[in-house]
């Protein structure tokens, strides 16, 4: 079997395994996740972190097709970096669906942006800084968003901006607690057990709540982050992704 090309994955069935089964946008989106806590670590957002691949533009060093990609997901390469992971076969292959869109991810509608124009945008306009953290400069209301060129795709970013419902991460989520004073507490979620909440509030401030002083409470379904479909013109929107794609750990000129 032929790698697949750009994004003709979403309906097409890969390996004699999956004959009958097409991947689903919702296939993919879990892949995705997958790839982010298991492979970014090495191969960088875009896939372009080890030295001779690309797995966001079909450069493999050892593989010439999908089920190649999948078996050495799942495998390993004896003698390299390259570790053995315990996904399933179908597992594997939403990662592998999920490199084949990392193409299209990183062409964003809004490419072409000036990072400079954009920091001016997250540090004005936008407002992100009241909510985000960029080397020690910020609020920690929000996700650090240092090093986020490193984990998250242009596309990934535009989407998020533009619709932040779409994809809210594990530890990007909020908590709302109703204490039985009558006091409601919104922050966002670090950690929680069968007795305690702990959050991180509006001010900076951590907060523990035990489960026992709670008249109520619940994950926060909607994301806090407002969207900026109509709040940024396109040109500003392309700036600000430019300047959050090149945010790496290390400081622009």
């Amino acid at each position: 079997m032929k790698v697949l090309p750009g994004a003709c994955f979403l309906t097409l069935a890969i390996g004699p395994l999956f004959a009958q089964h097409s991947f689903t946008p919702a296939d993919v989106e879990e892949g995705g996740r997958l790839y982010r806590a298991n492979c970014s670590v090495c191969h960088g957002a875009q896939g372009d972190g080890v030295s001779g691949t690309d797995l966001g533009r079909n450069k493999f060093r050892r593989a010439s097709s999908d089920d190649d990609i999948a078996s050495i997901i799942r495998n390993g390469i004896s003698g390299t970096a390259m570790p053995p992971h315990t996904f399933s076969d179908f597992q594997s292959l939403t990662i592998v669906a999920y490199l084949r869109s990392i193409a299209a991810a990183t062409t964003t509608t809004a490419s072409g942006g000036d990072a400079v124009r954009g920091k001016t945008i997250f540090e004005g306009k936008g407002g992100c800084a009241g909510c985000h953290r960029v080397r020690g400069i910020g609020s920690r209301a929000g996700p650090d968003l240092s090093d986020i060129g490193n984990l998250r795709l242009g596309g990934e970013l535009e989407r998020s901006l533009i619709d932040p419902d779409a994809e809210i991460l594990a530890q990007n989520r909020y908590f709302r607690a109703v204490t039985k004073d009558g006091e409601t507490i919104v922050g966002r979620l670090l950690n929680e057990d069968r007795y305690s909440v702990q959050l991180l509030d509006s001010r900076d401030r951590l907060v523990s709540l035990r489960r026992a002083d709670l008249r109520e409470s619940a994950i926060v379904e909607k994301s806090s982050m407002p969207s900026y479909k109509d709040k940024l013109s396109s040109g500003e929107l392309a700036d600000l992704v430019s300047y959050l794609v090149s945010l790496k750990g290390v400081e622009i000129p």
